[in-house]
């Protein structure tokens, strides 16, 4: 989401527009919301102190050192403080060039990290098919009882310290990936109303861990896309969205990738371009900015940004059919993915799904817009304070005594997954599901009553 800058100017964050700089007011109304300043009480750690610092650094005043690119990675990035902000400052573009910066002076670097960040960010990331197949290997590891085996054996002991620690952590990946269960382009079936207008056609992303450990997710958002009258568009191979790229400082890779996924979905071709990630929604929405002077691809973009929609916003724009299939009561709560509420403005539109579901009662959950550690790779980089914010959320979670929790991120997915595992519990663990998987088993629900008729 980072401005391209002048090329000449001695740090990216001289090359911001200043008025982006001097935006905010130093009122301090965004410190209660947020997650770092709240662990440690320090003004360093508050959006307000991290922009003073920002400032300090395009104003020739701080260099820009270990420790200032240390505090930029100590921010979780969730974006809290643009909703309580009344200046409306762009905190996500800040930050992204901030990162950027220290990673163009290298004030970070080290063997270890640097290559990590090649090997993971810069290289697997950018290639999918390379992607699947480590999935398949991690799959065919987890599914033969090798991972079982490994974990009752003690092996896993042996791990350096911090894979050790990341281990427990890995998802489960799924025995089918996203193009295994979804055909290029499916229809919805033929309506008997014979004055139905033809259908919507819709393209739907399916992501990169998402594909891998959250087939199922993209299989249901095509289902429900079908039951309510639209074509589906899925590309059996597509390119990351660039977020993990743009979050952690590499520019130039989030720009490659933006433009892949234009060339391969032309906005012009379709009614919506659909994601089902709020993390990814987030920056998915931006390509307009990241791309605005490419000559080649700024106007095809800004039609990108006016075609892309998270999949809980298009439903209700278009006005998604509610379920008319009879279920047992459940409770269910939601967690809001930080990058769908205060990224994308999104916080409605899913709710207005779990109310629509036969049988669910909707119990909010306490700060159901507090991070819950996940935040990228934050849990990965900084796992002290993600595990203090997993437990503070599962704790509320399990407080509302829901059976379900629905969230719209696979990040937050698999947090509130591992820590309600974790957690001391004396009644069963709440199943972690998305609002979208809960309304495609409604929907088929309803078929298999209707076929019982």
């Amino acid at each position: 989401m980072a401005s391209v800058v002048n090329s000449s100017s001695s740090n990216l964050l001289k090359g911001l527009d200043y008025s982006v700089l001097q935006q905010c007011m130093h009122c301090g109304l965004c410190l209660p919301t947020c997650p770092t300043y709240d662990e440690t009480k320090l003004e360093r750690h508050s959006p307000r102190g991290r922009i003073a610092l920002m400032r300090a650094v395009a104003d020739g005043e701080l260099a820009v050192s270990k420790t200032f690119g240390e505090e930029m990675y100590y921010c979780l990035g969730c974006l809290a403080c643009t909703t309580a902000c009344p200046a409306g400052v762009n905190y996500a573009e800040l930050f992204e060039t901030a990162r950027a910066e220290v990673e163009r002076q290298g004030v970070l670097d080290a063997p270890k990290r640097s290559f990590i960040r090649y090997w993971v960010v810069k290289f697997l990331f950018t290639r999918p098919r390379l992607l699947r197949f480590v999935g398949r290997t991690l799959w065919l590891w987890q599914a033969s009882g090798l991972q079982s085996l490994a974990r009752r054996s003690g092996l896993t002991k042996l791990l350096p310290a911090n894979l050790r620690r990341l281990e427990p952590q890995s998802p489960a990946i799924r025995a089918k990936f996203s193009h295994q269960l979804i055909r290029p382009i499916e229809r919805p079936a033929p309506s008997p109303d014979v004055s139905t207008k033809p259908p919507r056609r819709v393209a739907v992303l399916t992501g990169c861990v998402q594909d891998l450990a959250f087939s199922d997710v993209n299989r249901a958002t095509v289902d429900v896309l079908l039951a309510n009258g639209c074509e589906v568009h899925t590309p059996p191979v597509q390119p990351c969205c660039g977020s993990l790229h743009a979050h952690n400082g590499d520019l130039a890779s989030a720009r490659t990738l933006a433009r892949r996924q234009i060339d391969l979905f032309n906005p012009d071709d379709f009614d919506a371009i659909l994601t089902n990630a709020g993390g990814c929604g987030s920056h998915l929405k931006t390509y307009g900015h990241l791309l605005h002077d490419d000559p080649a691809y700024a106007a095809r973009a800004a039609a990108w940004d006016k075609k892309l929609k998270d999949i809980h916003e298009y439903l209700v724009e278009i006005g998604f059919r509610k379920p008319a299939s009879s279920a047992p009561a459940v409770t269910v709560t939601y967690h809001e993915s930080c990058h769908l509420c205060h990224g994308q403005k999104l916080s409605a539109q899913p709710r207005a799904i779990l109310h629509a579901l036969p049988g669910v009662e909707l119990k909010e959950c306490a700060e159901a817009q507090w991070c819950c550690g996940s935040a990228g790779i934050y849990n990965i980089t900084q796992p002290d304070t993600a595990a203090r914010l997993q437990e503070r959320k599962v704790g509320h979670v399990l407080a509302t005594g829901a059976q379900t929790v629905a969230t719209a991120n696979p990040g937050c997915h698999l947090q509130l997954e591992n820590g309600l595992r974790a957690a001391p519990s004396t009644r069963a663990t709440p199943r972690v599901a998305h609002p979208i998987v809960l309304l495609a088993e409604a929907y088929r629900a309803e078929t298999a009553t209707a076929n019982q008729a």
